[in-house]
């Protein structure tokens, strides 16, 4: 269809004619409304991710190097955008002595990097400690 031919009808139609590929012989073109097209194309663009939470496990007993490498873990979790939910397990008498469960919380907000927030402080719930990391907004 010639130029002429495609501009005709796209103003009968009220719509406007794209050039979808201009390298193409002979070029491409569409007929549609291109505020609506440029709208959908900007809407696309702004969804928000949702915010998933990822759990993480840790013991009382963690080794230093268990401890890294699940601090690494919720590094990344909060650079990608999501919460961490880091979760402490007791079994058996590990419970009568909380406050070594505190103390690995403690190195773990003491070690994180990067820009975050403590969204619920460690708390003892039962047989078990939860805290809740999330990026700073």
């Amino acid at each position: 269809m010639s130029v002429r031919d495609a501009l005709k009808v796209a103003e009968e139609r009220e719509l406007d004619l794209v050039e979808v590929s201009p390298t193409a012989v002979p070029p491409v073109c569409k007929i549609l409304d291109f505020g609506k097209y440029k709208y959908q194309l900007n809407k696309k663009h702004t969804q928000k991710k949702t915010a998933d939470i990822k759990e993480v496990k840790v013991r009382p007993q963690v080794g230093e190097h268990d401890l890294e490498l699940k601090i690494r873990n919720i590094n990344r979790f909060i650079e990608d955008g999501d919460k961490a939910k880091i979760v402490m397990y007791f079994r058996g008498r590990e419970i009568i002595r909380p406050e070594i469960g505190m103390k690995v919380f403690d190195k773990i907000s003491q070690r994180l990097t990067g820009k975050f927030q403590i969204e619920q402080k460690p708390k003892l719930e039962g047989n078990h400690i939860t805290m809740v990391v999330a990026p700073k907004s």
